[in-house]
Formats: structure tokens, sequence, C-alpha cells
């Protein structure tokens, strides 16, 4: 190397130095290296800090040993302003040459590793020892940054969660949701032993709750696992909804079991309708099958009155599930009333409806002038007998009405072509 060379490479070291240094001395104070000196590591973690603790040791050792190779760099070319040839080939070989010893450093044929074949020593360039203690800083790092984001990340929620987890069980407790009592409080005291047994995990085995980022090859690239505390979440979420219901239930359980009698009195009134009107269309109504009309809901009558009793009780925690399937139930019965109702008097809203199509081509016919036809009088009378006659036979009566509205048709066809075209006789 000549003098501008030699100059250059030093200007470039004193950089690098330079550079190398600050990291140093930013990971050594990393909150998350001071962190991992002084916990209780478990798991994964652990190996993982047994394996890296020595490699920033190492990491210090290699800067001092580039440290010393720059500095005695520095100092022989600072001896003239002009170095000799002698000079520049010992500067040459200290920047560029395999001057720098490295104890118990790994083989020169392979990668460099903490754990790699020991030596007593070996002899590598400047760039390698960088090359070194890039790879020691990264992994070293890596290890650093991951386990303070999940620190940073993961306690302060679940103490935030905990801390809501209190109030729940609090309020549970003043509602009566209690362990063994109500199925919500056994899932509080589920969510409970997840929390602090997730704690517990997190504080000491920060990197088993790291998913690392694909591709990503930065060191902490990834994000922290939050696959179980979101699940803990979600079920503390799923348990104050319940809560939230038993205090609806504790605010308005008097109007819910008023609304509760009236349908059920709506059901048994429409169920009592349903029976008279069966007996009704069973007198008046010949070959037709009636369907029979059911008891009045007993059993929910009883479930009604236990309801009460939960509510002069407190129990709300009861009273809430009672209620709500009480409120389906109870809707299901009036809807089956009403279906009964409709079904029992489905025969006299036929014999209705033929009276009125009845009435109605009588109607029609006396508009045209030809009420007096003897034909249609005779059909009209029939069809009259055997609608408003008891009981009535609803297949006949149809029949009839059917001859009377075709006699009508016949006639009144001819009657709107024009006088001349009517015989005013039957066909």
């Amino acid at each position: 190397m000549d003098r501008d060379e030699v100059d250059r490479a030093l200007a470039r070291l004193g950089a690098e130095y330079e550079a190398i240094e600050t990291s140093l001395l930013a990971l050594q104070d990393h909150a998350g290296r001071r962190l991992l000196e002084g916990a209780e590591l478990t798991g994964v973690t652990l190996d993982r800090w047994n394996a890296t603790e020595p490699a920033i040791t190492l990491l210090w050792s290699y800067f001092d040993t580039y440290s010393a190779a720059l500095r005695a760099a520095r100092e022989l070319r600072a001896r003239r302003r002009f170095p000799s040839r002698t000079d520049l080939s010992e500067l040459t070989d200290i920047l560029r040459g395999e001057s720098v010893t490295v104890a118990g450093g790994p083989s020169s044929h392979t990668q460099p590793s903490i754990t790699g074949p020991a030596k007593l020593s070996e002899h590598i360039t400047l760039a390698a020892l960088v090359s070194r203690m890039n790879d020691l800083y990264a992994r070293s790092l890596d290890m650093v940054v991951t386990a303070d984001a999940v620190w940073s990340a993961l306690p302060a929620r679940i103490d935030l969660l905990a801390a809501e987890l209190q109030r729940t069980r609090s309020l549970a407790h003043s509602v009566g949701v209690r362990p063994g009592e109500h199925p919500s409080g056994d899932d509080l005291e589920d969510i409970t032993h997840e929390l602090k047994a997730l704690r517990t995990q997190v504080v000491t085995d920060p990197l088993a709750f790291w998913r690392p980022g694909l591709g990503s090859s930065a060191p902490g690239g990834g994000r922290p696992d939050t696959e179980r505390y979101d699940r803990a979440a979600r079920a503390l979420e799923d348990v104050r909804r319940e809560i939230d219901a038993v205090l609806t239930v504790r605010q308005d359980a008097e109007q819910r079991l008023v609304r509760l009698r009236d349908v059920l009195s709506r059901a048994d009134r429409t169920l009592t309708e349903a029976r008279s009107a069966r007996g009704e269309v069973l007198a008046k109504i010949a070959a037709s099958e009636v369907p029979a009309v059911g008891g009045p809901p007993t059993a929910l009558q009883e479930q009604l009155v236990l309801a009460a009793d939960y509510r002069r009780h407190a129990q709300w925690h009861r009273l809430s599930p009672l209620l709500e399937s009480l409120e389906r139930e109870a809707e299901d019965e009036l809807l089956r009333a009403r279906e009964s109702l409709t079904a029992v008097t489905a025969p006299l809203a036929v014999r209705a409806e033929l009276r009125g199509r009845l009435d109605a081509y009588k109607a029609k016919v006396a508009r045209h002038g030809m009420a007096e036809d003897p034909l249609l009088i005779e059909r009209y009378d029939a069809a009259r007998r055997m609608l408003w006659s008891a009981p009535c036979d609803l297949r006949v009566a149809e029949q009839a009405v059917l001859r009377y509205q075709q006699a009508a048709a016949e006639v009144l066809v001819p009657r709107r072509s024009g006088p001349s075209d009517h015989t005013g006789s039957p066909s």
C-alpha cells in the first residue's frame, strides 16, 4: 500500500471504529439486556441467553483487539510524515494481512460461531474480525430486542386485563355469579388462573411468545405472540356480556315477568276461543276434518312461578337464562295457539267465502235484470239452503254455488250481446 492508500484505509477504519463503539455502547445500555441480566429466565429464553451473554463478552473482546490494531497502525503511521518502505510494509500487514490474533476463535474454514471448534488462537484480518463482530452483534441484538419487545407489549396488557378481571369478579359476585353456582363464575376462575400463569411465563420466557417475521433477517423482525392473551380477553368479554345480561334482568325483571304473563294469558284465551270455535264448527259444518285443540301450557306456567320465586330471592344469575327461554317459549306458544284457531275456523271461513260469492253473483244478475230467471232462482235457492243450513256440507254447497255461477254466466253472455239474442230460456 502507498501512503494515500494507508491514509484512506485508516480514515475508513476510524469511522468504522466509531460506528462499532456506538453500537456496542447502545447494546450495553439497552433496557432489554439489563432486564435479561437480572431476570430469572426459563425455557428457550434461558437457552438463548446462555449463548448470547458470552457472545456479548466475546464481542467486547474482539472490539478491544480491533481497537489495539487500529491504535498500533495509527502510531506507526504517525512516526513520519512520509513513511518508509518498511513502515508501509508493516502498515499493509496490519491493515490487510492476517495480523490480528484472537484467542479461542473458530477455525478459519468455518463460519464465525461462539460454539465452534476451540483453538488456542488464530490469526485473521481486520475485515474478518469486523465480519465476526457484525455476526455476533446481529445475533445478540436480535435476542435483546426480541425479549424487550415481548416484555414491553405483554406484561402491561396482562396487568390491565387482570385489573379488568378483578372489577368483573366483584360485579359478578354482587349479582350472585360465583364459582360452582354459575358457569360464568367458573369461567372467571379459569381466566384468573390463565392470566397468572401467562404473566409468569411471559416474564421468565419471553422468547416463547415471539413470532419471527416471514422473510425478515433484521434483528427483532417479527411480533409478540398474543394468542393466549387474546383468547383470555375474549373469554372475559363473553363473561362481561353475561354479567350485563344478569344486571339487565335485575333492572327490568318485573316488567319482563308482566309481559310473559300477558303473552301466556293471550295464548290461553286464544286456545279457549279455538276450543269454542271447534264446537261451533262441529255443529255447523258436516263432512269436515276439524283438528283437535291442545290444552293450556301448564309447564310454562310452572316455570313462570319459578321465575317469580327467583326474583323474590334475588337469584338474578338463575333468573336470567330462565327468562330468556321463557320468552322464546311463550311467543312460540302464542303462535301455536293462533295457528290452532286459524286451522279450527278454516271451514267457517270457507263457508263465509261461498256465501259471499253466491250473493255477489246474485247482485250481478240483478243488475242485468235477470233476477227473475227461473233457473237462476232455482239454483240460488238450492245453494242458499245448503249454505245456511246446519250442519253444512261444504263440498256439496260448493258444487251448488258453482252450478249457480255457471247458470248465471250462460244467461248473462247473450244478454250482453244484445236484446235480440236473449231467448229467456235456460240452456
